[in-house]
């Protein structure tokens, strides 16, 4: 597969000099621009290389740690599992990383406590 890196850092060169960033919470998903990344990384998709992401962890109003989203479901230990909008998606776990928010694009909705208790059941279970 050939990836279109330059594409991406003309992009990224310009989304960098974005002086505002979102406002944004613990518990959304938002569309954010990933980008084209290597190897197995996730990339985004699309003109503004973007997916769902969940705001899992917010440290401050310019980076969290967020967990990219796929409508690819897979019975794995690696994902997790849920519904959201209507559809059945999977959190990516493995893809957690650290996120600005120069980078989102516009929020998608929210997730309720429930289900983000037992996302981090399943990161707990990921990690240790």
């Amino acid at each position: 597969m050939n990836k279109d890196f330059d594409s991406w850092n003309n992009l990224k060169k310009k989304v960098n000099n974005f002086e505002k960033r979102a406002l944004f919470k613990e518990r959304e998903v938002w569309w954010c621009r990933l980008g084209t990344n290597v190897g197995d990384e996730e990339d985004g998709k699309g003109d503004l290389f973007a997916r769902p992401v969940l705001v899992f962890k917010k440290f401050n109003h310019n980076i969290f740690l967020g967990i990219p989203l796929s409508t690819q479901i897979k019975e794995k230990r690696y994902y997790h599992k849920f519904h959201f909008k209507g559809r059945e998606q999977s959190l990516m776990l493995s893809q957690l990383r650290l996120i600005d928010a120069k980078r989102l694009l516009n929020k998608a909705g929210n997730l309720p406590e429930p289900e983000i208790e037992r996302i981090k059941e399943s990161l707990k279970n990921l990690i240790f």
